[in-house]
């Protein structure tokens, strides 16, 4: 039932897109402002969103008529500029982190937004979460989504000490290094699922 090579790749195709190592700084920041977090509560909404998407996007799609082959080249493009903004160090997409009507002082709501939505599981990730689908079965996408929610739950409780260690200058080498990568994967996704929009 089981994929190991699907699993691995979907995983870090994930791993790339999500990119909590290289968003430590971010998790700082909003951790000084919230006074803390709570990891498992940031993770579990993000889990959330993201099997929601895996299992129910299709569906949504499908509404609006679209297929999981031209979400999948749509995705690519998505993912080339993401790559493109860690590559380069550019700021191409700005997402909105506020929350009108929200207690702002709340820790409890910084570990939802901005943590688990948009910097965990944004608009990139859900992106990738439904272009997966057209290259991966399911169950093996939904483990890779679970591996690495194994490992944000790491990193936000271990932010500090993976800071320190990794210090501002491996942060930025970690994030340029998986950038090539995701561009990589950009391109093959792109590749992989164009030809079937012109039989």
């Amino acid at each position: 039932m089981f994929d190991l090579e699907q699993i691995g790749k979907a995983f870090l195709v994930l791993f790339a897109v999500i990119d909590v190592v290289g968003g430590i700084p971010l998790i700082l920041q909003v951790r000084q402002k919230a006074g803390r977090i709570y990891p498992a509560r940031a993770t579990l909404v993000s889990l959330a969103i993201m099997v929601t998407f895996l299992y129910l996007g299709e569906t949504i799609l499908g509404v609006v008529g679209v297929d999981v082959r031209s979400f999948a080249v749509a995705g690519s493009l998505v993912l080339f500029f993401l790559a493109l903004e860690m590559v380069l160090g550019v700021r191409l997409f700005k997402e909105d982190t506020s929350a009108p009507g929200l207690p702002s002082d709340d820790p409890k709501v910084y570990s939802i937004v901005p943590l688990a939505f948009p910097v965990i599981a944004g608009a990139g990730t859900i992106t990738t979460v439904l272009s997966l689908r057209a290259e991966y079965a399911r169950p093996n996408i939904l483990a890779a989504i679970v591996l690495n929610m194994l490992v944000v739950v790491v990193v936000l409780l271990l932010t500090e000490r993976i800071e320190r260690l990794l210090g501002r200058v491996g942060l930025i080498v970690l994030r340029k290094a998986f950038g090539i990568i995701l561009l990589a994967i950009s391109v093959k996704l792109f590749a992989g699922n164009i030809t079937y929009l012109f039989p």
